[in-house]
């Protein structure tokens, strides 16, 4: 019997569980940071990334886009029969997907597409009822837009029966469809104005249209026939970025994470939001940065030897981020991408962790792990924090776990190897695989999460849970506290006393005696005391502070207080089913204070330790 029972003590069977709490526990504490776990796994995994890819919009920047400032051409020609201003009024209202939610009229919001909900919004602060211009007109023929071709068209017939291709999307695109250029619309021109907008952060949309004969098709499907096309103007809109987000990306960086900027802004654009963001350095070049073009012109090969040093790809396209994420993952990187659309599924599939923006597509979240319920990059940050406390966690229950066993273990064997009574009875080693199993798995996975871990570089993927240190405490305490239990079962073996203020000066007796009730009723309590405090011990591993700092730790204090008090009651009340005596007051307030040296003596060691690493 104490031999079955020996292999259930010894085998760590609460290890699964207490995961399993950890997990549990870490998925509903980490959704009060905005972060919904969809899949269990990603907590811990998101405590070993090593490079995080990103979008701009919404996740770096507020997503609250507005129109910054326009630059019309041709304003003062007189060769357009009508207004430029008009034109762009009336291709921003027909050639658009978003709407205006007008229930407050002092405060519009927007109802799809940002960019487009800009101009909306820019219309109607002008006074202009966009919806009063898209009604009066008949709508033709359409092309949506789409990453890849960066422009949306729309055929119209007003009224009059007089018929109109509007075109907007990206200025390079646009400006090299038009055929018709106003006089200051040079390319030099444009260019220039392009650059100081993108120069500060600004994203671009640019605005062209034509007019179409009565018969003429220039949508065919998703093919435009631009002939006739005339470049009309720039419209600029800022999109700042979100104030924690600087701090947030300075800690993920100073974690030893890579950051990768995914966007479908232009190069100027996307390099400014990474110097805003502290991302982009006076020292970073053009090696640092590429286009979706020029990133699917490299090879494979190519591809893995520059991938660690990009930071910025700019003008993406929804493809690159997947093949971003398999060259990174080829480099035995660990990845983490975010994603709010349809065509992101891929690469949220692909990656490590997939983490999908809570205003995203449901196709996006279901390939997902992890929702980011605000959008925030800060938000990415501090599931990092979550994932690498709760493998810290983890780890701190093994080291205990071990321990407990180690002693165990060692009592009972080297109790039977030497012919003496076993020490702990069978239903006491079950209490003991209790406690130290299943209440320390729920005290120590309790445990909030600590900001230090972000000061560690990421764990290797191959690295062995128990690290040095953890083998270093492992034995030690556990040789330690058997050397100390093996001499105090020993002593107790060849003396006869009732009481622990006898043990100095009581009679030795030569030949072994065994152990009365008493006696073993003391020397289970002992043995409980000394992994308790340890456990407070193992609390404070690797946090560089006091094992005594209990901010956050409720559920830990709760736990401890109920083991205190269950082994107080065995004792107690226990009797013959546990092979218990009650205790005298005076021994048990020996018994406490002798055993909380342990946790004393820990102290010392992370005192010293500190002043060390100061």
């Amino acid at each position: 019997m104490i031999a079955v029972t020996l292999v259930v003590v010894a085998v760590p069977e609460g290890l699964p569980m207490a995961v399993t709490l950890s997990l549990a526990y870490s998925m509903r504490r980490m959704l009060r940071t905005n972060n919904l776990v969809r899949k269990m796994h990603a907590c811990e995994t998101m405590g070993a990334t090593t490079v995080i890819c990103t979008d701009k919009t919404g996740t770096l920047t507020q997503n609250r886009m507005q129109v910054a400032d326009i630059t019309f051409f041709g304003l003062g020609e007189k060769r357009f029969a009508t207004d430029a201003l008009s034109l762009i009024r009336e291709g921003i209202a027909v050639n658009s997907t978003a709407l205006l939610d007008m229930s407050e009229p002092q405060t519009p919001k927007v109802l799809g597409n940002p960019t487009e909900g800009a101009l909306l919004l820019w219309l109607n602060k002008a006074g202009i009822d966009f919806t009063q211009i898209k009604e009066s007109m008949r709508v033709i023929a359409e092309i949506p837009f789409s990453t890849e071709r960066k422009f949306m068209a729309t055929l119209v017939e007003n009224p009059s029966g007089e018929r109109m291709l509007h075109v907007k999307g990206a200025p390079e695109i646009v400006y090299d469809m038009c055929t018709d250029y106003p006089l200051t619309a040079t390319p030099d021109n444009v260019k220039h104005i392009l650059s100081e907008y993108q120069n500060h952060a600004m994203r671009t949309l640019a605005f062209a249209c034509a007019k179409v004969a009565d018969g003429a098709n220039p949508i065919d499907g998703t093919r435009l026939d631009t002939s006739g096309l005339t470049f009309l103007g720039v419209v600029a809109i800022a999109d700042p970025v979100r104030t924690d987000v600087p701090d947030a990306v300075s800690d993920v960086i100073r974690a030893g994470i890579q950051i990768k900027i995914v966007t479908g802004d232009t190069p100027a654009t996307a390099k400014e939001i990474g110097r805003q963001i502290g991302l982009w350095q006076s020292s970073d070049n053009e090696s640092n940065i590429i286009t979706g073009p020029e990133f699917e012109q490299l090879s494979d090969e190519e591809l893995r030897r520059r991938v660690k040093s990009l930071k910025i790809i700019a003008r993406a396209r929804p493809l690159d981020k997947k093949r971003l994420v398999e060259a990174l993952q080829a480099n035995n990187e660990v990845v983490a991408v975010t994603g709010d659309g349809t065509n992101d599924a891929p690469a949220l599939k692909s990656a490590h962790v997939g983490l999908s923006m809570g205003d995203g597509t449901s196709v996006a979240k279901e390939a997902s792990d992890i929702t980011i319920v605000d959008n925030s990059f800060s938000s990415i940050g501090r599931a990092v924090m979550w994932g690498r406390s709760l493998y810290r966690n983890i780890q701190r229950f093994v080291m205990f776990q071990m321990t407990v066993n180690i002693v165990a273990c060692l009592i009972v064997l080297s109790g039977a190897f030497m012919g003496l009574q076993s020490p702990l009875t069978v239903t006491q080693m079950l209490w003991v695989n209790l406690i130290m199993d299943t209440f320390a798995a729920m005290a120590l996975a309790s445990l909030p999460p600590s900001a230090s871990v972000m000061d560690e570089a990421p764990r290797r993927r191959t690295a062995f849970i128990i690290n040095r240190a953890m083998w270093q405490s492992i034995i030690s305490t556990g040789l330690l506290f058997f050397i100390f239990l093996f001499g105090l079962m020993w002593y107790m073996e060849h003396i006869d006393i009732d009481s622990l203020t006898d043990i100095l000066h009581a009679g030795f007796i030569p030949d072994n005696k065994g152990l009365d009730p008493y006696e073993l009723s003391l020397f289970f309590t002992t043995f409980v005391f000394l992994q308790f405090w340890n456990m407070f011990n193992a609390r404070a591993f690797a946090t560089g502070r006091s094992a005594l700092h209990m901010k956050g730790c409720g559920g830990f204090i709760a736990i401890a207080g109920a083991i205190f008090a269950g082994q107080i009651l065995i004792i107690e009340i226990g009797g013959q089913f546990f092979n218990v005596v009650p205790l005298k007051l005076t021994d048990w307030v020996i018994i406490i204070t002798t055993t909380s040296s342990v946790l004393w003596i820990g102290e010392l060691i992370r005192l010293f330790h500190s002043k060390k690493h100061n």
